[in-house]
């Protein structure tokens, strides 16, 4: 299999870490999108985890009712307008797509909750956003149904859970294969390689304990033993993608060593 590298505990591509960049001025503008009223863990442990990772800076976007308990709390908050039901309302789109020209990446990193509005927000925004995407737990959820619209779009990097992949896979192949948990991690990664050469996105999925990072049709695996990894990962990642916007591939593999 000539499109397989393993990694280990050392990165497969060190250049990468020498070349890191030196200042917070050079070092990108993150935007985390994320969150509910009842529930923002995820938009939390995304921004610790991109100020970890060596963010220049990192801004959150949440809703509205949270300003008064969150504002004073953590750093670099933004507020869009919010619903009944405390998610995003459509009118925050226009918040979205502002922010989104301040940075260099976003992050739409979960707890949206399962709100109809929310979800055209997040669809629209995808629409409409052509910069560095990457996308999450239950953000990547909206798009369950139609996932062509999401693995269509260049620019964009999907940090997906193997079940959700297992949901949406019959709709992005044409490979009469299919993958599952009960098959070998080769076995997956051959039909996983064999479509998403097709498709212009970066995938981030994990099998047991093995992660792996789909671009193109180059595949890299390292072992990853946190049962809760997704936004920890998609932060990490997307901190690496944006200061080496023309690699990746790389960026992805050595942001999780």
């Amino acid at each position: 299999m000539d499109f397989w590298q393993k990694q280990g505990s050392e990165p497969l591509f060190p250049d990468l870490l020498w070349s890191r960049p030196e200042t917070k001025r050079t070092a990108g503008k993150l935007l985390i999108i994320g969150g509910n009223l009842h529930n923002f863990s995820a938009p939390g442990q995304a921004y610790e985890s991109a100020v970890t990772a060596g963010v220049g800076v990192a801004k959150v976007l949440l809703p509205e009712g949270l300003r008064k308990t969150i504002g004073a709390v953590l750093d670099n908050c933004e507020f869009a307008p919010m619903n009944k039901s405390g998610s995003f309302s459509k009118k925050a789109l226009a918040e979205w797509l502002e922010y989104s020209v301040w940075a260099d990446g976003v992050l739409l990193a979960g707890d949206l909750g399962r709100n109809s509005e929310t979800a055209i927000v997040t669809e629209q925004f995808v629409k409409h956003y052509s910069g560095q995407l990457t996308i999450t737990q239950d953000a990547l959820d909206q798009f369950r149904d139609n996932p062509k619209e999401l693995f269509a779009r260049a620019n964009t990097t999907i940090v997906a859970s193997f079940g959700q992949l297992q949901k949406m896979w019959p709709q992005i192949t044409k490979d009469d294969r299919v993958i599952k948990y009960g098959n070998t991690l080769t076995q997956n990664l051959d039909i996983v390689q064999s479509t998403n050469q097709h498709w212009p996105v970066s995938l981030v999925v994990k099998q047991h304990d093995d992660l792996i990072i789909a671009v193109g049709n180059q595949i890299i695996t390292a072992k990853n033993h946190q049962e809760v990894w997704r936004v920890e990962t998609a932060a990490k990642t997307s901190v690496w993608w944006l200061q080496n916007p023309s690699k990746p591939l790389e960026a992805l593999a050595t942001a999780i060593v």
